[in-house]
Formats: C-alpha cells, structure tokens, sequence
C-alpha cells in the first residue's frame, strides 16, 4: 500500500503544495463524515444500508448490479443489502419500463423520509458546530465547499 506522494508517476506533475492540500482534505473529509455518521445510529440502519439508500434516494432507481457498482461492492453483497431494504420497507422491486424483463429497485416513500431525516440531522449537527466559527470562517467554508463540489466532479 502505497502513502501520499509515493506514486512517482502519478505525482511527476503533482506541485508539493497541491499533494499536501490533498492529503490534508482527504483526512478531513474522512473524520468529519464519520463523527458525523454517529447521528446515523438513531435511525437503526446499518451503514451499507443507509449508503445504498442514499444512491437510490438521491441517484434514482438502479437495477441490483448498478446499485453494486455504485457502492462497490458484489452483486451477491448487494443482494443481501437489498433484502434488508426490502424487510424494512425501504425500498421495493419494480419491473422496468424499459426492459419488462428487469427488476429495479427504488426508495419507497419511507425510505425517502427516513434518508431526509438522516440528512436533516447530520446537516444540524455540523451546522451547530459551525455557528461556533466567526463569520470569515463560515464564509471561507462555503467557498471551500464550492471548490469541493468542482473537484468530486473532476476526480
């Protein structure tokens, strides 16, 4: 396994600067996302469950092996998320309108609640912590979000 900036041929056009930045933002997204998952825990779902909620909640409808390749993960690792879903609710098979032969799988009305819900209290988590920061700071985390956005698009 490689650490930052071991990858000689990847970082031949890599600045210093722009690899410590890098490695700065990977380790704080990381520790921020889970602190923040903690408030998952009230929703009684399991984090791959509520992982491949979230695709589908904010992704749309996906067949079972798109859904697998979105989080990564098997078919059959899938299939066993799925059914827990499915057990809870959360999401229901469909036949595709486009092809009658395949199945997708879409949120129900429960599950977009209970991921809106989780949203709603991660979001009012940080939020509290950032109520803490004086102005500057919260604008220089907006324009850092901005520049977060743009760069999950180029990665």
């Amino acid at each position: 396994m490689q650490g930052p900036g071991e990858n000689k041929e990847e970082n031949k056009l890599v600045r210093p600067e722009a690899l410590e930045a890098a490695d700065r933002l990977h380790s704080a997204a990381i520790h921020l996302l889970r602190r923040l998952r903690i408030r998952d825990l009230e929703l009684g779902i399991g984090p791959a469950q509520l992982s491949a909620l979230s695709v589908l909640v904010f992704g749309g409808a996906k067949s079972l092996a798109a859904l697998a390749e979105a989080e990564q993960v098997k078919p059959p690792t899938m299939s066993r998320i799925v059914s827990g879903l499915l057990r809870a609710k959360l999401v229901q098979r469909r036949t595709d309108q486009q092809d009658r032969r395949a199945v997708i799988i879409v949120a129900t009305e429960k599950g977009v609640r209970v991921m809106q819900e989780g949203r709603r209290r991660r979001v009012e988590a940080l939020a509290a912590a950032v109520r803490g920061l004086a102005r500057k700071e919260i604008a220089q985390l907006r324009d850092a979000a901005r520049v977060m956005e743009y760069l999950s698009r180029e990665v």
